[in-house]
């Protein structure tokens, strides 16, 4: 196992796998635990990150990220094809299960864990091991299924209420779930706040009850990868402060609106971007 050197602690822990994607334009760091870690960090958090990742390109941009890498010859590795009734995904191959023993000590203190698979290699027990963190989640890794040609459906998540159940929060995409509302009314049953994002029509907050449509202001948009994990990112920080989901969620969409109008890891918010959008109560 591959650890760089760590703090004694960090404010923000985020374990999932960094992705090798396959784009036009060549191949590119991403992932959830990218686009996560970076904007914790933007947000003036020491972040660290546990993951399996092969080092197919270096990991220069996540200077300063503390990372503990499950070692593996090949990283996970999708594909977005885009059509005119959206993206068709592929995925061909999948490092490595992350479980909690490669997690340090110290780590399982952590003030703020994200919990964020993208092709169910993250062990769902895992969430047991932070008793006094507040966990975030973004589901999107396990509620995919993989056809033997690598192209990637919605499936079922069978794990889904013990997982809700020991969670703070979630935040899941509509396109995760194919607009299924009676899914969403289940894992809204299961949680303590649901957010669904929707893209450009803002965002839909379930809590204590209470269901509210948060918008969010339209702009031009070159590329919305990673829009959904800058969001719940900025969420789960907003609300571990405020614990006020709306509040949250408008911050939210601030951070991610900002993102969609550049295109990968440079869609991430700068911190003077961050500190300069309105931030309700915090």
């Amino acid at each position: 196992m591959l650890i760089r050197n760590y703090p004694e602690s960090i404010d923000y822990l985020v374990i999932g796998h960094l992705s090798l994607d396959i784009t036009p334009e060549g191949k590119r760091l991403g992932g959830t635990a990218a686009y996560s870690a970076l904007t914790a960090k933007a947000l003036g958090l020491q972040v660290g990150i546990v993951t399996s990742w092969g080092y197919e390109l270096p990991l220069d941009i996540l200077e300063g990220i503390q990372i503990i890498n499950y070692p593996t010859e090949r990283s996970t590795t999708y594909e977005n094809v885009p059509t005119s009734n959206g993206r068709i995904q592929y995925i061909y191959h999948r490092a490595p299960i992350l479980r909690q023993n490669i997690i340090p000590e110290t780590w399982l203190k952590t003030p703020i864990v994200h919990l964020c698979p993208i092709a169910q290699e993250v062990d769902p027990s895992i969430i047991r091991s932070f008793h006094n963190s507040f966990v975030g989640v973004t589901p999107q890794g396990w509620l995919r299924e993989f056809y033997k040609d690598g192209m990637i459906h919605p499936g079922e998540w069978l794990e889904s209420r013990f997982v809700l159940d020991h969670a703070n929060a979630a935040v899941i995409s509509n396109e995760d779930i194919n607009c299924d509302n009676q899914r969403i009314e289940e894992f809204a049953m299961s949680s303590k706040v649901l957010v669904v994002t929707e893209a450009a029509d803002g965002a839909v907050v379930y809590w204590n009850g209470e269901i509210r449509r948060v918008q969010t202001q339209r702009v031009p948009e070159v590329d919305a990868t990673g829009a959904g994990d800058i969001f719940a990112t900025a969420f789960f920080y907003h609300y571990f402060h405020n614990k006020d989901p709306w509040g949250a969620a408008k911050f939210a969409n601030r951070i991610a609106t900002i993102s969609v109008t550049r295109g990968g890891l440079s869609s991430v918010p700068t911190s003077e971007e961050v500190h300069a959008a309105p931030m309700e109560a915090i």
